[in-house]
């Protein structure tokens, strides 16, 4: 996401750790009462969310939006189960995806994008544990060379 786009509220980091990530969209979030303000704040957290195609909707779970402190009794459960706004022909695409074995729905960054709060979604396959580890190396690896770049240039 770029700047222009708008103000990022929260990353999914460990995604791109777990998962390899195929494609992306971008879905709007229903959201209720104060939980607005609580985005706009930055309390937010999708690091345990993961989404689901339910009857032709998209779900999203575990998604934690903080109670808005200044908020009163129009506060909803953090944890609850939100509806994404996609197009109908995307959640067909997507549930034949799904469909296939080994992809997952993983939530990767929620923004503000011409003041609406949209989530990125990626299309996912599970890594494996051999996969973690040539992320790591490559990692290392990355910044080991900048390091004795910055030495040489010194």
């Amino acid at each position: 996401m770029s700047k222009e786009q708008g103000k990022l509220v929260a990353n999914n980091k460990k995604a791109y750790f777990d998962f390899f990530i195929d494609e992306k969209y971008e879905a709007g979030i229903v959201l209720h009462g104060t939980e607005v303000k609580s985005l706009r704040m930055g309390k937010c957290s999708i690091k345990e969310a993961f989404i689901r195609i339910e009857k032709g909707e998209a779900f999203i779970y575990g998604m934690n939006i903080s109670p808005y402190e200044k908020g009163n009794i129009f506060n909803k459960d953090p944890l609850r189960i939100r509806k994404l706004l996609f197009h109908k022909s995307e959640i067909n695409k997507l549930a034949g995806k799904l469909a296939e074995k080994g992809y997952t729905l993983v939530p990767l960054q929620v923004y503000f994008k011409d003041g609406k709060a949209k989530i990125e979604v990626g299309l996912a396959r599970g890594k494996k544990l051999y996969d973690k580890r040539q992320d790591i190396a490559k990692k290392d690896q990355r910044r080991e060379a900048q390091k004795e770049f910055k030495i040489k240039n010194l």
